[in-house]
C-alpha cells in the first residue's frame, strides 16, 4: 500500500515521517529535490518527472514538494491512501516565516510565487487555503482514500493515524518533531558551538 501525506511544509511532515517509519514503511521526503531549490527553471512537470521513480521506490512520502503532485500520485497509483495534515492558518505562516526567513528556493517561487514567506505572507496564506480546498474536493468522492486531520486537533495521533491505515496501534508514542521550542534550542546549540570553534582555531 502507498501513503502519500499531501499537507503542505510547516503542517507535521516530520512528525509523520517518523511515524511512518515506525510503522515499518519507507519514506521519501524533500531531500532527493534539493537540487531543484537553486534551479531558476524549475517547473512542476520537472518535479513529477523526478518524483515518479522515488514514489514507486518508497511505501509513503511527504514534505515539499509531494502536496503538489496528488493528482498525479492518484493516477499512477488508484489504490493509494492520502493523508492530508491542515493547522491554523496564522499559526501555519508564523512558522514557515520563522523557519525559511529570508532563503531563497526557487520550489518556493512555484509554490507561492515568491521564494520566501516575509513580507509575502498574504500570497503564502492564500496559496495555502488553495491548496486544502483544492484537495478536499478532488477527494470527496473517494473517502477510503482520503483522511483530512487537524495538526493541533484532538484526533491527531496513532489511533486515527492507523485506523485509516488497516495498521495495529503500535506500542510506541505518538513521536513530536520539529517543537518550535525544541528547534530554536538546536539553533542556539549550533551558534554557540560555532562561536567556541571561532574562539578556540
Amino acid at each position: 500500500m502507498k501513503v502519500f501525506c499531501i499537507g503542505f511544509q510547516k503542517t507535521g511532515t516530520s512528525t509523520l515521517d517518523r511515524a511512518l517509519k515506525t510503522l515499518g514503511l519507507s519514506v521519501a521526503g524533500y531531500h532527493p529535490f534539493r537540487p531543484f531549490a537553486a534551479d531558476p527553471d524549475v517547473t512542476f512537470a520537472k518535479l513529477w518527472q523526478a518524483a515518479r521513480p522515488i514514489a514507486h521506490a518508497h511505501d509513503a512520502v511527504q514534505d515539499t514538494p509531494w502536496p503538489l503532485l496528488y493528482r498525479e500520485l492518484h493516477r499512477e497509483f488508484p489504490d493509494a491512501r492520502f493523508i492530508h495534515v491542515v493547522r491554523d492558518e496564522q499559526s501555519w505562516i508564523k512558522s514557515a516565516a520563522r523557519d525559511f526567513r529570508k532563503h531563497r528556493n526557487e520550489i518556493h517561487r512555484l509554490i507561492y510565487g515568491t521564494e520566501n514567506p516575509l513580507g509575502n505572507e498574504n500570497a503564502w496564506v492564500a496559496r495555502y487555503r488553495r491548496h486544502n480546498r483544492d484537495v478536499a474536493d478532488y477527494f470527496k468522492r473517494r473517502p477510503d482514500q482520503y483522511l483530512r486531520i487537524e495538526l493541533e486537533g484532538p484526533d491527531y495521533g496513532w489511533p486515527a493515524i492507523c485506523d485509516f491505515l488497516g495498521q495495529p496501534v503500535p506500542q510506541a508514542p505518538w513521536p513530536h518533531a520539529n517543537k518550535a521550542g525544541t528547534k530554536e534550542r538546536k539553533a542556539l546549540l549550533r551558534r554557540n558551538l560555532a562561536r567556541l570553534k571561532r574562539l578556540f582555531t
